[in-house]
């Protein structure tokens, strides 16, 4: 077995699947906060054993207040009475520029999107909009982490894992949201 992409640590892991309006949300987390949380669209098996291998540590399914607290504020984001996350994140499958990309998006008002140069821009490295476009097609948190707010120069919402149609729902959910909003 490669060891490449191994963060072995030893620590518990701890799994739970909560539903949404986009399917199922896989949230994993170790003590250090959320791991991963992203929409499953495939074997949730074959899921927990990559990131069985990536962590160094089988997920066990168990909620744990990291999970419970995850699944309170996407229900919340789903029905529109949340427009950011407070969740405690364990950055260790994240490197690098993919992290500073990734905390740049962070940025991105809800409601809102922006081109992958303007996030490189905001991530100190203005020339590296294909590794913005790496990092969020890669990402371990979808949704608290809002990827989806990332678009193509032309204006395009462009892939989301596979998953385009996820992307668009989530960006029409964030802007029906907003203009309700706008006209109280």
């Amino acid at each position: 077995m490669s060891t490449a992409g191994l963060v072995n640590t030893g620590a518990v892991t701890r799994f739970h699947l909560h539903p949404s309006p986009i399917g199922d949300i896989l949230i994993v987390t170790t003590a250090e906060g959320i791991v991963t949380l992203h929409p499953v669209h495939g074997e949730v098996d074959a899921e927990l054993q990559n990131l069985a291998q990536r962590l160094g540590s089988t997920p066990e399914h168990d909620e744990t207040e990291a999970a419970t607290a995850a699944a309170s504020q996407l229900d919340e984001y789903f029905s529109g009475a949340r427009t950011e996350f407070d969740l405690p994140l364990d950055w260790r499958l994240v490197r690098g520029f993919t992290r500073a990309a990734l905390e740049a998006v962070c940025d991105i008002p809800y409601g809102e999107t922006a081109g992958y140069g303007e996030v490189a821009i905001t991530a100190g490295r203005p020339r590296a909009a294909r590794a913005v476009g790496t990092a969020c097609a890669t990402t371990p948190f979808s949704i608290v982490v809002p990827v989806h707010r990332v678009v193509r120069s032309d204006g395009s919402l462009g892939e989301y894992g596979g998953h385009p149609e996820v992307k668009k729902f989530l960006v029409d959910l964030e802007q029906a949201k907003e203009d309700a909003r706008a006209d109280e």
